[in-house]
């Protein structure tokens, strides 16, 4: 089995954004935007989600 490590992950803290644990794909990550994961939501933006949520709201009603 292989294995990848962050270069920016230290001690289980993201170096590249301040006060967030190491959470390969998320916003600010490097990796965020470049790669497809298996976690449905590292694969759209928070923003994009909301929108898509209210969308499906409004068709309901």
């Amino acid at each position: 089995m292989s294995g990848w490590g962050c270069p920016h992950e230290q001690e289980g803290a993201c170096q590249r954004v301040p006060g967030k644990a190491c959470d390969p794909g998320m916003k600010g990550c490097t990796l965020f935007g470049r790669f497809t994961f298996s976690s449905a939501d590292k694969n759209i933006s928070r923003r994009l989600q909301k929108n898509e949520t209210a969308a499906e709201k409004e068709s309901k009603d």
